[in-house]
């Protein structure tokens, strides 16, 4: 009988780019669940406690708790993805591009804060910096359908500013 292991997060994401849409889709799914654990029940413990904060519309106590894990864990790139996501809820649309670029320090792959860095420079009106965060975004999760049409928000704002 053999043993089954779960894909490496390089299998996962070689899957995002394969022909197969539902083995695609799969793998976008590992890749969050592999990237909401650090490996210390701690940090994943604050993880969720500011996840249930965010789900509860609680953005400033959401804030103070990943700011939190950012410092007992700066290397944890999701602790960074999640205050971006609170900052972008919270229209501080600096302070989320400055946690996405922490984020995609520590996870260059991180195909959700390449897109959510795109839409804080949408928000600014930075298009041609959007549409190259989609760009990067959709060569990572080239099914990831929301950044498709964004890109091609962008690329249409580009267009008429120019």
């Amino acid at each position: 009988m053999s043993e089954r292991r779960d894909p490496t997060e390089r299998e996962a994401l070689s899957a995002l780019r394969g022909d197969d849409p539902a083995r695609a889709a799969r793998a976008a799914d590992l890749l969050w669940r592999m990237w909401h654990r650090s490996g210390n029940p701690a940090v994943d413990s604050t993880l969720r406690q500011g996840i249930e904060a965010m789900q509860r519309q609680e953005i400033d106590k959401a804030e103070a708790v990943f700011t939190h894990l950012i410092e007992i864990a700066p290397d944890f790139a999701e602790g960074w993805n999640k205050r971006a996501t609170v900052r972008f809820l919270a229209k501080d649309y600096p302070g989320s591009i400055a946690d996405c670029r922490e984020t995609l320090a520590r996870n260059p792959n991180h195909f959700g804060a390449l897109s959510g860095q795109g839409l804080c420079h949408m928000a600014l009106k930075q298009y041609k910096e959007a549409a190259e965060l989609f760009r990067r975004a959709l060569a990572v999760h080239p099914r990831l359908e929301n950044a498709r049409e964004n890109l091609r928000a962008a690329l249409n704002e580009v267009v008429r500013w120019n």
